[in-house]
C-alpha cells in the first residue's frame, strides 16, 4: 500500500501543490471581498444583503473543486494509459481491484485534504464577523460543489480508465449529466435536505472504474 501510494505521489504531487495554492487563492480572494465590504460599509451591510439578496461572496469558488478535481484524474491516469503503464500495474502480486482502489483512494485522500483546507480558512475567517448561522449557510451552500470536484474526480478517473476511445465518448456524456446534478439549484442550502444521499451518490461513482478496468483486462480496445 505504501509503494502505491509513494507511486501515485511522485506523478501528482507538483499538481497537488498547484491545486491546494489555487484552491486557497480563490477562497482567500472571496474572504478579501468580504472583508471589503466589512471596511467599506460595516459588518451590518454584509448580514443586510445576505438576509435579503441572498448574498453569499464566494460565487468565485463554484467550479473552481469541479475544475480541481478533472485535472487530478487527467494528471493521475492518463500517463498509466499513455504510457501502457495499467497493463504492467495490474499484474503486480496484489489483488486487482484492491490496487484501483488504493489509486482511487489516494486521490480521494488528496482532494478532501486540499478541499478541508479551503473550509478551515473560511470558516476561522467568517466566524469572527458572521453569526453561526450565516456563515454556516455559506458553507453548506458550497458543499454541494466540492462534492462535485470528488465526483469529477472519480467520473474521470472512470472515462480515464476506459481501454476504448468509444466507450469513453459514452463515459464522458454521461459523467457529464450526473455532474449537471450538482449544480441544478443556484439557490443558498438549496440542496440541505439532499446532502446525505448527495455524499452517498458521489462516493457510489467509484464503482465505475471497476468496469472499465474490468474491460481492460478483457482485452477489449480500439
Amino acid at each position: 500500500m505504501n509503494a502505491i501510494f509513494y507511486k501515485e505521489w511522485i506523478k501528482t504531487r507538483w499538481y497537488l501543490l498547484l491545486a491546494l495554492l489555487m484552491t486557497l487563492g480563490f477562497a482567500g480572494y472571496s474572504m478579501l471581498r468580504i472583508n471589503r465590504v466589512v471596511n467599506m460599509k460595516g459588518v451590518e451591510h454584509v448580514w443586510e444583503v445576505m438576509l435579503t439578496r441572498d448574498a453569499l461572496f464566494i460565487d468565485l469558488l463554484e467550479y473552481i473543486p469541479l475544475l480541481i478535481g478533472i485535472l487530478l484524474a487527467l494528471v493521475q491516469f492518463m500517463p498509466e494509459m499513455h504510457r501502457k503503464c495499467l497493463k504492467l500495474t495490474l499484474h503486480l502480486p496484489y489483488p486487482q481491484l484492491r490496487m484501483i482502489n488504493l489509486m482511487l483512494l489516494y486521490g480521494l485522500s488528496a482532494l478532501l485534504i486540499c478541499f478541508a483546507t479551503n473550509y478551515l480558512l473560511m470558516g476561522v475567517y467568517m466566524q469572527h464577523i458572521l453569526a453561526l448561522e450565516l456563515y454556516s449557510r455559506i458553507l453548506l451552500t458550497a458543499l454541494p460543489w466540492y462534492l462535485a470536484g470528488i465526483a469529477a474526480y472519480l467520473l474521470l478517473s472512470w472515462i480515464c480508465l476506459e481501454p476504448t476511445w468509444k466507450r469513453r465518448v459514452f463515459n464522458l456524456v454521461i459523467s457529464a449529466l450526473l455532474l449537471r446534478i450538482f449544480f441544478l439549484a443556484p439557490a443558498p442550502e438549496a440542496y440541505n435536505a439532499f446532502l446525505p444521499w448527495l455524499a452517498i451518490y458521489t462516493l457510489f461513482t467509484a464503482c465505475l472504474s471497476w468496469s472499465s478496468v474490468a474491460r481492460f483486462k478483457a482485452g477489449k480496445q480500439d
